[in-house]
């Protein structure tokens, strides 16, 4: 017995140091690796670049661009924090923020009940309507009433999906067409497989301006206001309250006015 309690005493530190590795690597995993980024001074964020001009990926350099994209840097700035930007699907935003492989995610999302029970949203940073894109010389359809028996061409899990689902969903639609992108969406009016699109109000603009051929036209707002949010994990609480202090402090030194001015041509405040 003498002779095997060395022997036993190394197997109990063995088995001690194994059960401490992991129990280490079962808290490192549990751990919030967005937490972990922004602790090291990186600010990683997604995006869905086909929402212009909030964000969209410019034609001869390939950077990601837009109202958004100057405004979370603007963020980053303020914070100290490198800010990392990835280009992903707009359906996949919100599961990679909940899978914590982001830190925030900012794409014109709009603040709503539903999304709020998943994840936190900064305060509102831009205020929006919803409009009606139609094939130019195409009924009018001035709003959401006039959309009675048509096909609606929407981006998949936007507000515009949720509103036309709703008037689907009260006979009033014959069908709604889901597609992953704007573009996709307005494409589908312009050759005939839909009547008409439900869209943010200033991406329908930006998307008509940069698409002058196009045969669409943009009736005026048809929805109530609805306000963006910079989304953050619900256990980032640090996080969101020095996103907020930054946003709050680009609105007193007059970086948000100037942003905003570059993209929509006039200053105007934030959104409250």
């Amino acid at each position: 017995m003498l002779y095997n309690e060395p022997i036993n005493r190394r197997k109990d530190v063995c088995y001690s140091m194994k059960k401490l590795a992991v129990i280490i690597l079962a808290v490192a995993l549990s751990l919030n690796f967005s937490t972990l980024a922004f602790g090291q001074g990186v600010l990683k964020v997604a995006t869905e670049a086909g929402f212009m001009p909030f964000e969209y990926v410019g034609a001869e350099t390939g950077e990601l661009l837009g109202f958004d994209m100057d405004l979370i840097r603007a963020v980053g700035e303020v914070l100290g924090l490198e800010v990392k930007i990835d280009n992903i699907s707009w359906d996949g935003l919100i599961p990679a923020l909940l899978n914590n492989n982001y830190d925030a995610v900012i794409a014109g999302v709009t603040i709503t009940p539903e999304r709020q029970e998943n994840v936190a949203f900064s305060k509102p940073y831009f205020e929006s309507v919803l409009t009606i894109v139609t094939r130019q010389g195409a009924s009018e359809a001035a709003s959401l009433d006039d959309l009675a028996g048509k096909v609606v061409a929407v981006q998949i899990s936007t507000t515009g999906d949720f509103t036309a689902s709703d008037l689907y969903d009260e006979g009033k639609l014959k069908s709604v067409s889901r597609f992953d992108t704007v573009a996709d969406a307005m494409q589908a009016v312009i050759i005939g497989v839909a009547d008409a699109v439900v869209v943010d109000l200033p991406v329908a603009q930006a998307y008509l301006e940069a698409n002058p051929l196009a045969p669409l036209a943009a009736a005026g707002p048809v929805s109530a206001d609805e306000h963006y949010g910079i989304a953050v994990n619900k256990n980032n609480v640090e996080l969101l309250e020095k996103i907020n202090a930054a946003l709050d402090e680009l609105e007193q030194n007059g970086t948000y006015a100037e942003i905003y001015a570059k993209w929509f041509g006039a200053n105007t405040p934030a959104a409250n």
